[in-house]
């Protein structure tokens, strides 16, 4: 009969500690998840008296906090038909780059699927 009382002692731990450790799981994922870089595209006004790149990684470092790291989030610069670059960040970054001088717009990179074929419309 004591070997019947410490198997029942064993298994009501057992049975709380996966309950316990069920429930801290659960609460982990429930809460919200950290901010997640994406890819944006800075729209900006055309250099004066700077080349484009350079333009775009000054503006960039100044978001960032340093070149190297501007580097790294730089994906395209864009000369020719607008100015402007893309480039990885965070939504507190978003929000610190629409307030740099000369930036015109900063919009989330999006990729768009197209439809192909008369039966694929809907």
């Amino acid at each position: 009969m004591h070997t019947w009382k410490i198997s029942l002692l064993f298994f009501s731990s057992l049975l709380f500690f996966v309950s316990l450790i069920s429930i801290i799981q659960m609460a982990e994922s429930a809460r919200p998840a950290a901010p997640s870089s994406a890819v944006h595209i800075i729209y900006t006004e055309l250099p004066q008296d700077e080349e484009p790149e350079a333009y775009h990684m000054r503006l960039l470092s100044n978001v960032v906090g340093s070149e190297e790291v501007a580097k790294e989030a730089l994906l395209y610069s864009y000369k020719n038909a607008a100015s402007g670059f893309s480039a990885t960040l965070t939504p507190e970054q978003v929000t610190e780059m629409s307030k740099q001088p000369g930036v015109l717009q900063v919009l989330r990179s999006r990729t768009l699927q197209l439809h192909s074929g008369p039966g694929r419309l809907h």
